[in-house]
Parts: structure tokens; sequence; C-alpha cells
């Protein structure tokens, strides 16, 4: 059979797969105006050529790249969500006979047809909010018409988003095409070990004592690619230690449980602990970068406060507070929405679960609670650890920056804990949506 062909009889939006697939495209749309709008914003501090532009290429820079790991994070939860509820057809493709050369011809072209008409929709999205994101005002006046793209780049942007939904998904296929009997039976997965653990603690240990010598470095590109390095090896090892601290609240949620609801999330949890760390991982990115970037910009904009009104390093020190905001605020959202796409896959591979328990006798209400406890317990855990962590390593300016400048500390205490209450909404919305629906597994 053609792959075109088939790829609409498997992949046509039927009452089963509409909300996958909206969700999907969502996501992708979510994406790209993200990117559009991050690279917007960057590309704005051009327009004002001083002795500061060097300055604020640098750190717009290095906010496109802390936003990468969100993005990414929501990006591939979406290419998940839509090869995901295609597993057991193509498994059953392969099993009667399919080439492996067909069941990622039929995955490449659903998955880019959805990406493309997301991307399409990100691109609108992106149009509609450039006019209120170019209100915000960095360099002081507002950004304004700096907003806009050339059409040129915004094709990139739209081409790229497609391609790495092309090869997330042709990725994603490797286990069906080796084995599809294992993605029909749900074969276990591995657990993550302590030695993760022992191996952060020493990263973080070294980080610190590079951090604690940055006075004894003569050069100031030594000490950027110092502070640099150091941030980024911070996030890769709590993207290491993130699946076994992940298990570890799994276990003690489990030892406390006294109710059904709470034995059911702890199983839910360690049912696959790298899956439960990857819908979360974004918190936890977001939770360091506040406190390393929000210690930063709080000193600068205690110090700011004393220098005149209209100078540059006044300006300086408020763009970089405003930057930082923004940055955790588009970084909430992706975070959010990445929650509600992982948690639409999750409920697809659960269905049957959902099916037995209710067939069983348990209330709807216990699994929707068990469900908001598997998200919540691992968010709020690896948020505080998180957070923990980046305290660690700039503990001389996180301390100062609460003394000098409290207020500027506790605007970014609150967006946190907005970031968290907007994950609370994205399950809740979910579930919400009819995605979990038991009685009607697949």
């Amino acid at each position: 059979m053609h792959a075109l062909s088939l790829a609409w009889m498997l992949g046509r939006p039927g009452r089963a797969r509409r909300a996958p697939l909206l969700l999907t495209a969502g996501a992708y749309a979510l994406v790209s105006a993200l990117v559009l709008t991050t690279s917007a914003g960057a590309l704005s501090f051009t327009r004002v050529k001083d002795e500061t532009t060097g300055l604020y290429l640098m750190l717009a820079g290095l906010a496109v790249v802390l936003l990468l790991v969100p993005l990414a994070v929501l990006g591939a939860a979406a290419a998940r969500l839509s090869a995901r509820s295609q597993d057991t057809r193509l498994s059953t493709v392969r099993l009667l006979g399919g080439t492996p050369g067909l069941v990622v011809a039929v995955t490449a072209i659903e998955s880019g047809a959805t990406a493309l008409a997301g991307a399409l929709g990100g691109v609108l999205l992106y149009a509609a909010a450039a006019p209120a994101v170019g209100l915000i005002h960095f360099q002081g006046s507002a950004v304004g018409t700096a907003m806009w793209l050339e059409p040129g780049t915004v094709a990139l942007v739209v081409a790229a988003v497609v391609f790495i939904a092309v090869a997330s998904a042709a990725m994603g296929l490797r286990r069906i095409i080796v084995s599809p009997l294992g993605v029909r039976n749900r074969t276990t997965t591995p657990k993550p070990r302590w030695i993760r653990a022992v191996v952060v603690a020493a990263l973080i240990l070294a980080v610190s004592l590079a951090f604690s010598m940055l006075s004894a470095f003569g050069s100031m590109a030594v000490i950027l690619a110092v502070l640099l390095g150091g941030f980024a090896v911070g996030l890769g090892a709590l993207n290491l230690v993130g699946p076994w601290a992940v298990k570890v609240i799994g276990n003690a949620k489990l030892k406390k449980a006294e109710a059904p609801a709470a034995l059911l999330a702890a199983r839910m949890i360690l049912e696959n602990p790298s899956q439960a760390w990857r819908q979360v991982s974004g918190i936890a990115m977001t939770g360091f970068v506040a406190v390393i970037g929000g210690s930063g910009a709080a000193l600068m904009r205690g110090a700011g406060a004393e220098a005149d009104p209209g100078s540059p390093d006044a300006l300086l020190a408020a763009d970089v507070m405003t930057g930082v905001l923004v940055t955790l605020v588009a970084s909430f959202i992706s975070v959010a929405c990445s929650t509600a796409i992982t948690q639409a896959a999750a409920t697809l591979d659960r269905a049957e679960l959902y099916t037995g328990l209710d067939r069983l006798g348990m209330e709807r209400a216990t699994m929707e609670k068990a469900r908001v406890g598997s998200v919540m317990a691992p968010v709020i855990g690896v948020g505080v650890g998180a957070v923990i962590v980046g305290g660690v390593l700039v503990f001389p300016l996180a301390g100062i920056a609460v003394i000098v400048a409290p207020l500027s500390v506790g605007i970014i205490g609150l967006t946190l804990l907005a970031g968290v209450l907007a994950v609370r909404g994205a399950v809740a919305l979910t579930a919400s949506g009819g995605m979990l629906t038991p009685g009607k597994a697949g």
C-alpha cells in the first residue's frame, strides 16, 4: 500500500485521535510562536548602537539558549505524543508484514503534516502577539516594530520545526521497527541508579570551587567562560540526576501512602521515572535559572537604583530584571504546555489501566487525584531541589540579593509560584479536555 494512502488511513482525525492531534498541533504552534518572539526580541537590541550593545546581545543570546531547554522539552513531548498515538497501529502494520521503510514514511508524513499545521498556526500567534510584546521597554524605549522578523527568517523557523518533528518521530520508531511486540505489550523500562547522585555532587562541588576562584582570573573573557561553563554544567547535572531524584520521590510517596490515590500516584511515578522527569524537567531548569539569574538581576537592580535615572547603568539594571522575568514567563508557558502534552501521552499508555480500575469500582475522582499527584509531587520535589542547587552555586550572591533587593527577589519568587500553578492548571486542563476516559480503552 502507498505510504501516503496508509498515512491518511491511520492518521485521519477520528474521534479517538482528535484530542491528541489538537494537542500536538497546539504544542508546535506554541514552540514556533515562542521561537519567533524570542528571536525577534533578541535581534531588537541591534536597534540602539552604543557601548552596551555587545553586552545586551550577549545577555539576549543567553536568554535564548536558556529557553531552548523548555522549548526542546515541549517539542519532544509533542513529537512523542504524535508517535505514541500511532504506536499500536504502526506496530500492527509491522506485525502484518509492513517494511520498516513504510512505517518510517507513514510517521514522517503524519508528523510533518501536523507540525506544519502547528507551525503555521504559530506564525499567526506570533503576529498577533508581536504588537503587545513590542510594548515591553528595553534600553529606555519600547521594542515596537523591531519585533517583526523578515519573511525569510519566519520561513526558516517553520521549516526547522517541521524537520525536528519528523526527525524526532523517526528516531522514536526504533522500538517499533526492532520489536513491535514490545510496543504491544508495553515492556518495562530501566530504572535510574544512585550513582548519578554521586556524579552530580562531584560536578556541583567542582563548579562551586570554580565560582569561588573567579577573582583569581584576570581576563573578563575567562571569567565569562567560567560562568557560562558552570551554568551549563549545572543544567547538565540537573538533567543527569533528575530521573534518580524522581525515583526517590516516588519511593518516598509509596512508603507514606495511606490512601488508594496516593498509592496509585506513587506507582505511576515509579512506572517510568525517566518519563516522569521529562515532564517536570522544565520546572527544574527554570527554578535553577531563576535562582542564579534572579540573584544577579536583583543585585544589578539594587546597584542601578543608586545610579542616575536614564543612565546606561540604571537602564541595564532594569533591563536585566525585565529580561529574567520575561524568560521565566516564557519558560513556564512551555513547561505547562509540555506537561499537558506528556499527560495526554501517559493517558494513552494507561488506557487499559484506567479501564481496569473503573471496572473494579474505583471512583473517577480517585483516579484523577492519583494522576494529579503523580505530576505535582515530582514538580514540587525537583523544583525545590533545583532552587537549592542553584542557591549552593551562588550562595554568597543569593544571600546578598535577599538583603539588598528583597522586592526583586520576591517578584521572582512569586513568578516561580505562578509557574507551578500554571503546571497544575495544565494537568487539570488535560482531564477536563476528555483525555481521561475510563471504560473506553483503545
